[in-house]
């Protein structure tokens, strides 16, 4: 017999189906934001090379620092045993900074707190990440991932300097 209102089971199914939709549309929505409003991207693999051989390889042969067009510059880092290579970096305020890392041995991570930079550090995986240091002063780099007993000693800094 229908009574023309809605059962209350209906309406408890009804309260838990539309939240249900609505927190994947919503997470969809945050991460389409995020991945295209705000440049938040994944790194990907940008090759590879055999971790024994990174010494070798044209881009990590002369680990530094080098400008490769006016206000950009290229930095080509690896990370290794408790250190980067180099472990300083210096650019001048307002410089985009591409970085192509690589670990020679184990699983590392390459972290700038305030920035873009937020990459794991496989063995032999060619990484890349950008950011824009505007401001002048001191970034840390930080390893992220556990990589051994000295693993807090792992860090290296950014130094952006003020144009003159």
């Amino acid at each position: 017999m229908a009574t023309g209102r809605p059962s209350t089971v209906y309406l408890w199914e009804l309260a838990w189906i539309l939240p249900s939709i609505a927190l994947p549309v919503g997470m969809l929505a945050a991460l389409a934001v995020t991945a295209f409003g705000a440049g938040i991207n994944v790194a990907g693999d940008r090759g590879r090379v055999e971790p024994t051989k990174v010494a070798e390889h044209p881009l990590f042969k002369d680990p530094g620092v080098s400008e490769i067009a006016p206000g950009q510059y290229e930095v080509r880092m690896t990370g290794q045993i408790w250190s980067f290579a180099p472990a300083e970096i210096r650019v001048p305020a307002g410089s985009t900074v591409h970085f192509w890392a690589t670990s020679k041995d184990l699983v590392h991570g390459l972290f700038v707190p305030r920035h873009n930079v937020n990459v794991m550090l496989l063995p032999g995986q060619i990484a890349h990440a950008q950011a824009r240091f505007d401001t002048p002063g001191e970034y840390p780099i930080i390893c992220h991932e556990y990589c051994g007993i000295a693993h807090h000693t792992m860090a290296g800094k950014i130094i952006v300097e003020a144009r003159r």
